[in-house]
């Protein structure tokens, strides 16, 4: 009875002990390495129809097994620049601090147009082409720094003899090295001018009265219209909720502006604020200044698109009627 109690007590002093012990210098090593790894976000214009989206993420899974994934769209329209810059500003702020992204929108691939990885002042990282992509990434979040990719470093082995899929070759392949902790920012490559290729387009301003912006996209499953016009800029103009504001919505080209839209509408909170099939102006899940038909699509109904060459103006209707 006296060696069973005394077997027990040894026991329990040796596995206090253990559990005492710091933990293994390789757990330690593998928990730092776990919370070092920062999520890759994948943006193309590849549609899921084939295999390219799975072959980027195939390439990012051979950089590292555990690195977390996740799409931002794959529906970005065949070669729109605009768009893919567009959802890149609409979704990077609800990430955290170090997130990657990758976007490849990428209608000069094999061209001399550069490959480089953009760190904003928010500590974001975008690896796309500097085709005009990260413009407003950039005009709205700060550059910290441009780095262009070293290709000889930062290309998936054996690929050197392909120049059409890049988006698999050179940014998943870089985007997932950097993501896991296996570069730094620093070794992407060489160090650029503070700059990026930018697309103009008609700034949110308020100009006598009336408020202008782009169209910068559309809320495609509803036909709504989305303008880049805050709600700030909105309080500025004095339009208050349940007034009449007087819209028009126009298309810029090199020969002419085309009117696609002129009314007026009431500025309500949301669609059910007015009759089914009648306009109405709202603030967006951005607290942006947008147009829809209740019930229908107005997009459809007025042929109305987005893009850097779409704007809308706004203006009281009752300063006119005054006026």
């Amino acid at each position: 009875m006296k060696k069973s109690f005394l077997a027990l007590a040894v026991l329990a002093v040796s596995y206090v002990a253990v559990a005492n012990q710091p933990a293994h210098p390789t757990a330690n090593k593998v928990a730092q390495s776990q919370a070092e790894k920062n999520a890759l976000v994948i943006q193309t214009d590849f549609s899921l129809k084939d295999g390219a989206v799975a072959a980027m993420k195939g390439v990012a899974f051979g950089v590292d097994r555990s690195l977390p994934m996740f799409d931002l769209t794959h529906e970005i329209p065949p070669y729109n620049i605009w768009e893919a810059a567009y959802r890149l500003y609409q979704t990077a702020t609800y990430w955290p601090q170090g997130t990657v992204f990758v976007s490849v929108v990428d209608p000069g691939v094999g061209t001399d147009r550069k490959s480089v990885v953009l760190k904003t002042k928010t500590g974001h990282y975008f690896v796309s082409p500097d085709n005009g992509t990260l413009g407003l990434v950039a005009e709205n979040l700060g550059i910290e720094a441009v780095r262009e990719i070293d290709e000889n470093t930062n290309r998936l082995s054996g690929s050197e003899k392909s120049y059409t899929f890049h988006g698999r070759d050179v940014y998943a392949y870089t985007g997932a090295r950097l993501a896991s902790g296996n570069i730094s920012f620093e070794q992407v490559g060489k160090e650029l001018d503070p700059k990026v290729v930018e697309i103009a387009y008609q700034k949110p301003e308020l100009q006598d009265g009336t408020l202008k912006g782009n169209i910068p996209v559309l809320d495609i499953q509803y036909g709504n219209i989305w303008t880049n016009i805050s709600d700030s800029l909105l309080d500025q103009a004095g339009i208050k909720k349940d007034s009449e504001v007087c819209v028009e919505i126009s298309e810029k080209t090199a020969d002419n502006t085309k009117v696609f839209y002129s009314g007026r509408m009431p500025y309500k909170s949301s669609f059910g604020d007015v009759e089914e099939g009648k306009p109405l102006m709202y603030l967006n899940s951005l607290l942006n200044v947008s147009f829809a038909l209740n019930m229908e699509n107005f997009a459809e109904k007025y042929k109305i698109k987005s893009g850097a060459e779409w704007s809308a103006t706004v203006k009281s209707c009752e300063k006119k009627a005054a006026e």
